[in-house]
Parts: C-alpha cells; sequence; structure tokens
C-alpha cells in the first residue's frame, strides 16, 4: 500500500496542535524564548518527520517528507514511532531512553528539555488527548499502539 499523502495529514495534525494548545494554554509558559523555535521530530521508522513550532501565536505542526532537505531548527528528536509515543503518552523517563541511544537529540538539548517540561505539566497525556478527537476509533487505536510498545519494550528487555 503507497504511504498517505502528506497533504491528507496536515489538516489533522493542524487540529490535533490547536486542540492541545487550546486545552493547555499554561504550557506555554514553561517553554520561555523556545516557544518561538521549531523542532524537528522525527520516528525514524515512519516515511515522514514532524515539525513543530510551538508557539500559541504561531502554532505550526505538519508533516514532512523525509527525503526533503531539512528546514531550519533549533532540535531534532529522533527514535523510533513507539519510543516517541511512549515518551508523549506516560511517564516514560526521556533520559533512560536518551541515555540507551533509543532516543536521539541533536540541537539545542535546553529547548528539547524545556518542551518535555511543558509536554510534562499537560494534564491529560497528549496521546490520550489526541486519541479523544477521534473517539471510539482513536481510543482503540491508541490502545493498540499502547500494546505494541509494551510488547517492543518487553522484547527489549529480554534482549538486554
Amino acid at each position: 500500500m503507497p504511504p498517505l499523502p502528506l497533504f491528507l495529514l496536515q489538516p489533522v495534525l493542524k487540529r490535533i496542535v490547536t486542540k492541545i494548545a487550546a486545552d493547555n494554554p499554561d504550557m506555554f509558559d514553561r517553554l520561555g524564548h523556545h516557544r518561538h523555535a521549531y523542532f524537528l521530530i522525527d520516528p525514524v521508522d515512519m516515511p515522514f518527520m514532524l515539525y513543530l513550532r510551538p508557539d500559541p501565536e504561531a502554532l505550526d505542526f505538519k508533516a514532512l517528507n523525509r527525503r526533503r532537505v531539512l528546514p531550519p531548527h533549533c532540535a531534532r528528536i529522533s527514535g523510533k514511532f513507539l519510543d516517541l509515543l511512549t515518551l508523549m503518552d506516560t511517564e516514560q523517563d526521556g533520559d533512560a531512553l536518551f541515555f540507551s541511544r533509543d532516543l536521539i537529540v541533536t540541537g539545542d538539548t535546553e529547548a528539547v528539555v524545556c518542551l518535555r517540561n511543558a509536554l510534562d505539566d499537560v494534564e491529560e497525556p497528549i496521546a490520550e488527548s489526541v486519541a479523544d478527537m477521534f473517539g471510539a476509533p482513536g481510543r482503540g487505536a491508541l490502545n493498540m499502539l499502547r500494546r505494541a510498545a509494551e510488547n517492543a519494550q518487553k522484547r527489549k528487555g529480554s534482549h538486554s
């Protein structure tokens, strides 16, 4: 099956970032001046990257073609999709993922720490908020992804 054309993802990503920002306006305070920065979120096992500007005055969240020249960004966060999801969905220790090399951060690490702190301040995990936006199918998909992430963690643990 061919990959989903990125233009179809753009309105969904815009809806997600707009809802998360509206539901959590205080999280931007934790970002400080980094709210104006651009972050690349790179799920290395997906055919695209995500480009985020967490500025409440100029929110931007879109999918970019992996083969494209990288746009300007202050930091890049790379890892497998399920590791990135787990980081967003639970109290997963980002430091543990970083030091195990399951998560790679390049660029301004202070900006990434501020972004992580801002996300930690969100009442409901971002993944749950996004799943809820899509009703029962969204919650079902999240539960399936959580099980897949849990199984991947178990496999990693048995290989250690």
